[in-house]
């Protein structure tokens, strides 16, 4: 009774929170109270037992990283860039999109989707207004930068809250999970950019003028003209990041230096450079709402996994009546789907568990990068899947963007879904494609 109860408490929290966004953190917290309470009646577990199994590391991790991104996009270095990147493509409605692709996918992999989004997608839209683009351009441009990010949150452990999820609980170790995931993600990428700029090339519908494009450079060149990077805030963030980088990759596990003690020492040493900032960072800009979501999450997961259900579920996958490479395939489609109807958080937290017991029958770098892929397919198959999605839509709006007609441009979730079918469909091949090489080279 415990089981099926956890369990119906954990599917109607996610379900509810994927269908009514706005009141998410409320759900989730009410969700994780029931759970603790029906655990506590049921004998399943007490609260202090199932906070003790909470994974603080990775939330540990996840504020350090966010504070690191918010010293890195206070040096302005992303604005300069992104006014770098629209002066390269020369305003060529098809370059442009392709640099700003990649770009979003570099960025990504070094700081959260969100930030890196907030700092170059308003730069973007203005250009997009001053080009006079399409609905088809901006909805594959707009697209392929989304799944550009979920791609480059994957391609290393501290992109991404899935891939800091595999750090902090252990699964993986910083470079065994960089060497296998950096180079799979960066198919998916080549992918990503021949399946939109090479066969549907949403710049068809863009009328090409040599002097539209080129008073476009010059508009946001001199947005950016008195823009400079700040140095003194930028070398030491870039230090402490460098520095943890190596000591993630080089410390042995025997001294007991686990991933986030490196980081919370590491962002901290960068805070001191600036005392003043670093303060108001820690009082305002810290996510309080994402780690309040995710610690409610795991609350349930702890609980429901007392309970025994994620044992059954493994149990159930290893008893099908097919090879174990088959019982991979099932799961890493099994965790796409599920992504992509409950976002990337709840469908990470929820299948690691399933992943660590088929970890133990086949190659782990298979099982723990194979379901990083598939997150990350799964949160490219509808735009409330990824936790861009909705910042990108409202930036959409706000830009007041219309054709050269006169119509209004939207991006939204009818818009996306097209990019999404299709990335969702060429990112779960690479998953499945990676799974299986695994399997066969015994990573």
């Amino acid at each position: 009774m415990s089981a099926a109860l956890l369990s119906a408490i954990l599917v109607t929290t996610i379900a509810l929170q994927a269908l009514l966004p706005a009141r998410r953190l409320l759900i989730v917290t009410l969700g994780a109270g029931l759970a603790c309470l029906a655990s506590t009646l049921l004998g399943t577990a007490r609260t202090s037992e199932i906070l003790a199994d909470v994974p603080w590391d990775v939330l540990v991790i996840l504020v350090s990283l966010g504070l690191l991104s918010q010293l890195v996009a206070e040096s302005r270095l992303f604005g300069v860039l992104a006014a770098r990147a629209c002066a390269a493509s020369r305003g060529d409605p098809r370059w442009l999109a392709i640099v700003f692709t990649i770009g979003m996918y570099v960025m990504s992999s070094l700081v959260n989707n969100l930030t890196a989004l907030l700092l170059v997608l308003p730069m973007l839209l203005k250009l997009f207004k001053l080009l006079g683009v399409s609905q088809r351009y901006l909805t594959w441009t707009l697209g392929a930068l989304l799944v550009a990010c979920n791609l480059g949150g994957a391609a290393t452990p501290i992109g991404d809250f899935p891939a800091v999820l595999l750090l902090g609980s252990g699964s993986m170790t910083f470079s065994g999970y960089l060497v296998r995931a950096a180079p799979a993600t960066a198919v998916g990428l080549a992918l990503l950019l021949f399946l939109v700029f090479g066969l549907v090339r949403p710049e068809r519908d863009v009328e090409k003028s040599p002097i539209s494009s080129a008073i476009s450079v010059r508009a946001v060149s001199a947005l950016y003209r008195h823009v400079r990077v700040d140095r003194a805030l930028l070398v030491p963030s870039g230090a402490a990041l460098v520095a943890m980088l190596v000591a993630w990759t080089a410390l042995p596990t025997s001294l007991g230096v686990t991933p986030e003690i490196v980081c919370w020492i590491g962002a901290s040493a960068a805070l001191l450079a600036r005392p003043k900032l670093a303060e108001k960072l820690l009082r305002r800009r810290i996510d309080v709402e994402a780690v309040l979501v995710l610690f409610a999450l795991f609350v349930m997961v702890v609980a429901v996994r007392r309970s025994g259900v994620f044992g059954e579920v493994t149990r159930a996958i290893e008893h099908l009546p097919i090879s174990g490479t088959g019982q991979l395939v099932v799961f890493l489609l099994s965790a796409g789907v599920l992504t992509g109807l409950f976002s990337a958080g709840p469908g990470m937290a929820a299948m690691l568990e399933v992943a660590d017991g088929l970890a133990r029958t086949q190659p782990p770098g298979a099982v723990y990068v194979g379901l990083a892929l598939s997150v990350c397919a799964g949160s490219s198959l509808f735009l409330t899947a990824a936790t861009s999605g909705p910042l990108a839509q409202a930036l959409t709006e706000r830009a007041d963007l219309r054709s050269p007609g006169g119509e209004p441009l939207r991006f939204g979730f009818l818009q996306f879904l097209p990019v999404g079918l299709m990335s969702f469909a060429a990112i779960q091949i690479v998953s499945i494609g990676y799974a299986l090489l695994a399997v066969r080279l015994g990573w």
